[in-house]
């Protein structure tokens, strides 16, 4: 099929307003939320589970690369085109299939591709549940299928990486034909067209709905989390315990729905914001709480204080933003800041990143958002941790930081609701502080380096210290993370004019000298060379090299020729 056939084809399937192939149109999808960045033949948006089957199979028989895409909001480029493939790309966009179906009980959901975290948490605040992740990803629109496809991780403690076995996926075989895979113990028929119509339009009974054993998250998470003798991390994206056909995938297969547990809300939750000058203090409190408190914490989110620095000072428009309009508006948000960014970057009177710098200036204007209360312990402390508890593990949680105090130099106080919120946006702020940071001043950065780590669970020295060989070459280095779970997200600003890849290089290797893994929860996208047991996954998944080409640094080519 010519490629002038495909889209006529695909313009047949979904009409022409909802395929996209001028370069304008497409720059939204074809450029990722922090990298990645290619070409694309077109951009198609199918409204229904049915028309992303025909539109995936018109795509197979056309012989094109396939990435299956949702909200694009992953950060190592995994869910945009990447350059130098040997076919032409193109992109199925699910932002329209984005149902939500609850399950009698309310105890699990059927999401659809396009379906958002932030969409789940309104549809289950009635019946007082919550979804896996409640904090970062959720609030920028993230899909509930694209955080299964990549082990995403998240802020609470119990949860572990998003995960299931419970999936309806289309599978590219060898011989280029393509199988849908109904694994969601749902009885919705035999053919393809039964099975995605029924499910579209739920025609399925509770009878219909198989009791099964297969688990819907990582329900082994919150034991696995507390073994700090363990010589191996917690979490992380290549973990083999949590590749399992959709979960993992990264793309590798064309998932229509997926079958996830919910959770419990808190009915009251305290908030302790912890300080202190000692890498040993905070591991103390690591070890304690994981070892003796008879309930985990819920959040553990740590902050360094250049972190802290730079995050009240260029995150703020996430703060003033979240603060005056609630989380619902930042994909709004971001969509027209991407929007803008394309059209502006085409005038060559204006200057670059023009709209980053605008919106930084804006901003300014308004005084600091965080507290003083935070801002003393940021002035008096290197390292910070937000530690939030469920109601009834207040005093025992209160009696185990006496207890560590007693042996280390740590400070902590209990946080009223004003500073919890508040503490929590300048930890969300973070993860694009130091975007904006590097877009601000490009003329001394050359690139932000970012990087998300797994430390073994039994790692006492979990500080960094860089040698000056490395430090001479960056504007700064900034630490924040899920301090628990030994998950951190370190970013670098690198100097300009210094060879980014080398530096790079050089961090990794350290990392590897400590037995580290990574990624943690972003996945490999075009950022991490994918390690040969989630090589071996992804080839496995799709042994053709149709979906997602190229990631973890792999062949870019047909059948991962060389």
């Amino acid at each position: 099929m010519s490629h002038l056939s495909l889209i006529a084809s695909l313009k047949d399937l979904v009409g022409a307003r909802h395929v996209l192939t001028s370069e304008r149109a497409t720059a939204p999808y074809r450029k990722g939320f922090r990298e990645g960045q290619g070409p694309a033949l077109a951009v198609v948006k199918p409204a229904t589970l049915l028309q992303q089957w025909h539109i995936l199979n018109a795509c197979v028989d056309a012989g094109v690369i396939i990435i299956m895409q949702a909200a694009n909001t992953g950060l190592t480029g995994g869910s945009t085109p990447t350059e130098n493939c040997d076919r032409n790309t193109v992109i199925i966009n699910t932002t329209r299939i984005k149902d939500i179906q609850v399950l009698p009980a309310q105890q699990q959901i059927v999401a659809f591709p396009g379906a958002s975290l932030f969409s789940l948490e309104k549809a289950l605040a009635p019946f007082g549940r919550v979804p896996h992740s409640v904090i970062g990803s959720s609030c920028i629109g993230a899909s509930i299928v694209g955080g299964v496809c990549n082990n995403s991780g998240g802020a609470l403690v119990e949860r572990g990486p998003a995960y299931t076995e419970l999936a309806i996926y289309a599978q590219i075989n060898n011989d280029g034909t393509v199988s849908l895979i109904n694994n969601l113990d749902i009885e919705l028929g035999t053919t393809p067209e039964q099975i995605l119509t029924n499910l579209q339009n739920r025609n399925y009974t509770q009878s219909d709905i198989k009791t099964t054993s297969k688990h819907a998250s990582d329900r082994d998470y919150a034991d696995w989390v507390r073994k700090t003798d363990q010589d191996t991390p917690a979490r992380f994206n290549a973990d083999p315990r949590r590749l399992y056909q959709a979960s993992g995938c990264a793309g590798k297969l064309a998932v229509f729905a997926v079958r996830v547990d919910t959770f419990a809300k808190n009915e009251l939750e305290h908030t302790f914001y912890l300080g202190t000058n000692s890498s040993s203090a905070l591991q103390a409190v690591r070890k304690t709480l994981l070892e003796q408190a008879t309930s985990l914490p819920v959040y553990a989110e740590y902050l360094h204080r250049d972190m802290f620095e730079l995050a009240d000072d260029y995150g703020r428009d996430t703060v003033l933003l979240i603060k005056n309009l609630g989380t619902n508006w930042l994909p709004k948000f971001f969509n027209i800041k991407r929007q803008l960014d394309t059209v502006c970057q085409k005038l060559p009177f204006l200057p670059k990143n023009a709209v980053d710098k605008l919106v930084y200036r804006l901003t300014k204007l308004f005084p600091s958002q965080t507290p003083q209360t935070l801002k003393q312990y940021n002035t008096q402390y290197q390292h910070q941790l937000i530690l939030t508890v469920k109601g009834n593990a207040y005093q025992h949680t209160l009696m185990l930081l006496e207890q560590v105090q007693k042996e280390y130099l740590l400070d902590f106080f209990q946080c009223d609701e004003q500073e919890t919120k508040a503490a929590y946006l300048l930890r969300f702020a973070a993860a694009g502080a130091a975007v904006q940071y590097a877009k601000v001043n490009h003329h001394q950065v050359e690139d932000i380096l970012a990087l998300d780590i797994a430390l073994k669970r039994n790692d006492t020295d979990w500080f960094e210290k860089l040698p000056p060989s490395i430090t001479n070459k960056l504007i700064s280095k900034l630490y924040y993370g899920h301090f628990l779970c030994h998950v951190f997200h370190q970013d670098y600003l690198v100097k300009k004019g210094e060879d980014c890849e080398a530096v790079k290089a050089a961090l990794l290797e350290l990392l590897e000298q400590r037995g580290a893994e990574y990624p943690a929860e972003h996945n490999v996208g075009h950022h991490y060379h994918a390690k040969p047991a989630l090589a071996d996954n992804y080839r496995n998944l799709d042994p053709t090299n149709t979906l997602n080409a190229g990631i973890g640094g792999m062949s870019k080519k047909r059948d991962y020729a060389e």
